[in-house]
């Protein structure tokens, strides 16, 4: 099985999808998902779903760690063309991941309690992400 979720962002931040996915199990059984973000300006990651805590920290940390081109702290970039929050989006990217691998055993994700499944966005404008989703299984 093999389908894309498009995801709709307003702005950088963290968008899960988990339900979207799950949707997408319904009658399957046990083996391995895929999931591959399609672009090279946002990334994915399963964090904690419970304290939206988490995803705020999450999102001003990689504020810190690469601030626009703008700051002065990031003047040694040289790619801007599309903006100063461009090539900061490629880099948080890079530290990052845009492919996950999560077990299905009678059509249900193996996630943890407390885990859910998210876009992260690195871009300021609104963007319809595209993650590949591709089950492989029974």
């Amino acid at each position: 099985m093999m389908n894309v979720v498009t995801i709709s962002t307003t702005g950088p931040g963290l968008y899960e999808f988990t339900d979207d996915v799950a949707g997408l199990l319904h009658g399957k059984g046990d083996g391995l998902l895929t999931l591959f973000c399609q672009h090279t300006s946002a990334s994915l990651t399963i964090q904690e779903n419970a304290d939206p805590d988490v995803i705020r920290d999450l999102q001003a940390f990689f504020e810190r760690l690469v601030p626009h081109a703008n700051d002065p702290s990031m003047s040694f970039l040289r790619h801007r063309t599309e903006g100063p929050d461009d090539m900061p989006a490629h880099i948080k990217s890079a530290l990052t991941q845009v492919n996950l691998s999560i077990p299905v055993q009678n059509g249900r994700l193996l996630l943890g309690t407390w885990q859910g499944i998210y876009l992260f966005e690195h871009r300021d404008a609104p963007h319809r992400r595209r993650v590949v989703v591709h089950f492989a299984g029974d």
